[in-house]
């Protein structure tokens, strides 16, 4: 019996004729975010980077040499508005991670490229935080994570369009 049983059993003996299993299933997907989010953030904080700006290094490093996007591509990227990400580089470009570089086939736009510096902070914090993401799910047997991450890619394409193939 967790937490979230508790919760539905006061409400099965107050509101008896409410179906609440989807209240049951959303709760605790809730506060297993809340948990895996504050593991996942220490990780982090250890590097001295938030989530935020994890995200923006990590989207840059995954793209690829020479580690280089547009702000529009960031954007894109990151499901954040524009006056967001402006500050998220401009904080990253503060710390010296990240640089704004003229585009060669536009010269009025910039991309965001990581620094020397950029690159060798998130790839030592990716490098943790993989670990992490691996000890945190240690707990599923091999069948167990497959028919769940299985279950919550067709539970999110609910929500979002299919990701086009690269």
């Amino acid at each position: 019996m967790d937490h979230v049983d508790i919760i539905l059993q006061q409400w099965q003996r107050e509101r008896p004729d409410l179906d609440t299993a989807a209240m049951g299933l959303l709760g605790r997907l809730t506060r297993l975010h809340a948990h895996l989010s504050r593991e996942i953030e220490s990780v982090l904080a250890e590097h001295d980077l938030s989530r935020a700006s994890f995200d923006v290094l990590a989207t840059l490093r995954r793209s690829g040499a020479p580690y280089r996007l547009s702000p529009g591509d960031l954007l894109a990227a990151t499901m954040v508005t524009s006056g967001t990400m402006t500050n998220r580089i401009d904080q990253l470009e503060k710390r010296g991670l990240v640089c704004r570089l003229s585009n060669p086939p536009d010269g009025r736009s910039v991309l965001i490229g990581l620094t020397d510096e950029g690159l060798s902070l998130i790839d030592r914090t990716v490098t943790a935080h993989v670990a992490n993401q691996q000890k945190i799910t240690s707990g599923l047997s091999p069948d167990e994570f497959a028919a769940l991450d299985g279950l919550l890619a067709r539970y999110l394409a609910q929500f979002e369009p299919a990701a086009p193939k690269e």
